[in-house]
C-alpha cells in the first residue's frame, strides 16, 4: 500500500484545530512533524496523522474508564 501525503487543507478537514494550532502542537511535540516537499511546501503522512487521530481517541476513552471506575 502507498502513503498518500495530506497538505494543511486536508490536515484541517480531519483534526479540529487552526493553522496555527497545528504549528503550536508541532513544536510542543504534541501533533506529527510535516516533511518538506520543497522550497514552500510542506505536507504530513497520512498514518503519522492516523496513528496520531486513534491515540487521542484511545486516550480519551482510557480517562473515561478512569473516571468512571
Amino acid at each position: 500500500m502507498s502513503e498518500r501525503f495530506l497538505k494543511m487543507r486536508e490536515v484541517r478537514a480531519r483534526v479540529p484545530f487552526s493553522r496555527s494550532m497545528i504549528y503550536l502542537k508541532i513544536s510542543r511535540g504534541e501533533f506529527p512533524k510535516p516533511f518538506s516537499l520543497g522550497a514552500r511546501s510542506v505536507a504530513w503522512k497520512e498514518s503519522e496523522v492516523n496513528a496520531w487521530m486513534a491515540s487521542r481517541v484511545e486516550s480519551t476513552l482510557s480517562n473515561n474508564r478512569q473516571a468512571n471506575q
